[in-house]
């Protein structure tokens, strides 16, 4: 067991010195670093047996340069990262982890509704400024409040994250809805199936939660946007993608749409001249909403017994 190398090309993100990767070294000769480069991949894993990766991508070009490699298991539930065919063709076991992070994602997106609707961290700062001291009236507000009871959410995507978000968003006494593949029998009588322009149509807020696929890539832009109210609020935590920066800008720029909120982008870092960053009505939080402390917690709990279940030879969590 020993003679296995593991390699972890990216640990700081999941595990940035608050958890532990002590168990794997157990199971070989363990060397971390907290990021890896491009450039920097194949002469950092060429020796590993096994490679543990978040964000570093694993193409085809590096894999065959890899010849002792046997597993790769992801840092996350999404796995477009690694070149799935190229590694099925070399017989490398690519593991994920699925849903660790439901939980901390459905609190995200309420988080972000919230923060349009309540303002809560604007007020905080107003008062730190002496507005509330310097206010005529016991109250002070200067922003539109907004009860989310009996509003419209909508959903794209059921599965585990988009299907919490919807039990949240009922508990919180909002009619919900949803563009799905489930049929309707299969949904949970609080949730109405809708068409993708009924969904856009009738939603006051809109929550994304699909896979990023060519279909699904720009599923909000110009067009779409044209179908919202505008004081429809969109939230994305899904993928950057999904929606088209530049006319989601324009929507908030012109009044058509109320609110954008994301916990992703495009782009990762994003580039310091995103449209979306001028806008005031846009509220974007650096991709964490996966990033709790107790999501952490399982993503490497189940990464670490990934690897030991591969080495034991009955793999779980395969993708390929």
């Amino acid at each position: 067991m020993m003679n296995n190398r593991i390699v972890i090309l990216d640990g700081y993100t999941a595990n940035p010195g608050d958890l532990s990767w002590e168990r794997l070294e157990t199971m070989g000769e363990l060397t971390v670093y907290d990021r890896t480069r491009p450039e920097e991949t194949v002469a950092r894993a060429k020796d590993a047996t096994i490679v543990l990766t978040n964000k570093v991508c694993l193409w085809r070009k590096e894999l065959e340069q890899l010849p002792r490699l046997r597993y790769v298991g992801v840092l996350a539930t999404g796995y477009n990262v690694v070149d799935t065919e190229a590694a099925r063709e070399r017989g490398i076991i690519v593991t994920n982890v699925p849903a660790y992070s439901t939980e901390s994602v459905a609190q995200m997106v309420f988080a972000h509704l919230l923060t349009v609707t309540n303002r809560t961290e604007h007020y905080a700062q107003q008062i730190r400024q002496g507005a509330w001291t310097a206010c005529d009236d016991f109250s002070y507000s200067d922003t539109l409040l907004t009860e989310i009871s009996g509003k419209t959410f909508g959903i794209v995507g059921l599965g585990h994250i988009g299907q919490r978000v919807a039990a949240i968003a009922h508990a919180f006494g909002m009619n919900v809805i949803a563009y799905t593949s489930k049929p309707q029998e299969a949904l949970p009588a609080y949730i109405g199936k809708r068409t993708m322009e009924e969904l856009l149509q009738e939603s006051d807020v809109l929550s994304l939660h699909c896979p990023l696929t060519d279909g699904t890539r720009h599923l909000v832009n110009a067009q779409r946007l044209r179908l919202m109210k505008p004081s429809a609020i969109i939230i994305n935590t899904g993928r950057g993608p999904l929606v088209n920066d530049q006319d989601v800008a324009d929507a908030l720029n012109e009044g058509r749409l109320r609110a954008f909120c994301a916990d992703v982008l495009t782009t990762e870092p994003p580039a310091a001249d995103n449209p979306l960053f001028k806008c005031d009505n846009a509220f974007m939080t650096p991709h964490i909403a996966w990033a709790t402390q107790e999501a952490r917690v399982r993503l490497v709990d189940v990464a670490i017994s990934n690897v030991r279940a591969f080495l034991d030879g009955t793999p779980q969590n395969v993708v390929c």
